[in-house]
C-alpha cells in the first residue's frame, strides 16, 4: 500500500513538474484526469488494509511462536545446566564404587584381627558416609522384584523360600547418583 501512494504522489510530483518546466498551467482537465486516475486506484487502496491484517496477524503469530520457543529454550538450558551439577561427579564415585567393594570383601574375610576389622569398618563408615552426602545411594535388591531398570540379572535359581521373579542374592550392589541409576545391581533371580 505505501508502494503504491508513494507511486501516486510521485506521478503527481511528476506532473506537477513538468507543467512549470514547460510554463503552462494545470487545467481543469489535468485536474479530472488526474482525480479520475486516483479514483481508479481507490478500490484498491480500499482493498489493501484487509490484506495487511493478514501479515499484521502472521506477524503476531510469528512472535508468540518465537516467544514460545525461547521459553522452551531457556527451560531446557536451565534443565540442562541443573544437570550438570548434579551429575558432575558421577565419573568419580562410579569409579570409587569398586574402592567401595573391596572395601567390604576385606572386611568379610578379615574377622579374625579385631583392631584390623574396626580400623576398616571405620573408613568405611567415614568413607561411605561421604558418598552418601554427595547424592549415592544403594539399590535395594534382596527380596524385591526383579526390575532391570535397576538390577541386571547374570544367574537363575530354583528357590523355595523365594516366588518367581523375586531377587534372591545380590552379587554386586548397584547403586544411583541422585536418582539416576549408575550401575544397576548384579543379582542372582528366582525362576
Amino acid at each position: 500500500m505505501i508502494n503504491q501512494q508513494k507511486t501516486a504522489a510521485e506521478k503527481d510530483v511528476d506532473i506537477l513538474e513538468a507543467q512549470e518546466a514547460d510554463g503552462t498551467e494545470a487545467t481543469g482537465e489535468a485536474n479530472t484526469k488526474e482525480s479520475e486516475a486516483q479514483d481508479t486506484e481507490a478500490p484498491e487502496v480500499a482493498v489493501e488494509p484487509e490484506t495487511e491484517d493478514v501479515p499484521a496477524e502472521e506477524s503476531e503469530q510469528k512472535y508468540l511462536r518465537l516467544m514460545a520457543d525461547f521459553q522452551n529454550y531457556k527451560r531446557r538450558t536451565e534443565k540442562e545446566k541443573s544437570d550438570i551439577y548434579a551429575y558432575a561427579n558421577e565419573k568419580i564415585v562410579s569409579e570409587l564404587l569398586d574402592v567401595i567393594d573391596n572395601f567390604e570383601r576385606a572386611l568379610a574375610h578379615g574377622e579374625g584381627e579385631e583392631g584390623f576389622v574396626q580400623g576398616m569398618n571405620n573408613i568405611f563408615k567415614i568413607f561411605k558416609g561421604v558418598l552418601e552426602k554427595s547424592g549415592l545411594e544403594e539399590i535395594e535388591a534382596t527380596g524385591v522384584a526383579f526390575d532391570p531398570n535397576f538390577h541386571n540379572a547374570v544367574m537363575t535359581e530354583d528357590s523355595e523360600e523365594h516366588e518367581s521373579g523375586l531377587v534372591t542374592a545380590v552379587l554386586q550392589k548397584g547403586y544411583k547418583l541422585n536418582g539416576k541409576v549408575i550401575r544397576p545391581s548384579m543379582v542372582k533371580v528366582a525362576n
